[in-house]
């Protein structure tokens, strides 16, 4: 036993902790990732736009049938009061739009599809 000193906001408090022994084992976090919801499958030569986090959509800057060259914004996620912003992934045209502004999204959701 060890009897210490702490100081917590200006108080002081005294404790008394005991060592642990190699005989207690220890909890662990689970080693196991987080599963991300996989896209669903798209015809060839489409690529989906994956949401990167899960949050609010806030706005959709792009509409179906819209041609839009790499890097232009598409949309707009919310997350903890901060803004991310969804580039578009390569140059081509939106095919279909997965989501409403309003929808709260899940990380790795299809958000849309362009061709």
């Amino acid at each position: 036993m060890k009897k210490l000193k702490v100081t917590v906001e200006g108080k002081i408090y005294h404790v008394t902790v005991e060592p642990l022994t190699e005989d207690i084992p220890m909890p662990t976090a689970p080693t196991t990732a987080p599963q991300v919801p996989a896209a669903p499958p798209t015809a060839e030569g489409e690529t989906p736009v994956l949401s990167p986090l899960a949050g609010k959509v806030v706005a959709i800057d792009v509409n179906i049938d819209q041609a839009v060259n790499e890097g232009d914004q598409l949309m707009v996620l919310e997350a903890m009061k901060m803004n991310t912003y969804i580039y578009a992934p390569k140059s081509g045209g939106i095919r279909s739009i997965l989501v409403s502004e309003g929808d709260t999204v899940e990380e790795g959701q299809n958000l849309i599809i362009m061709a």
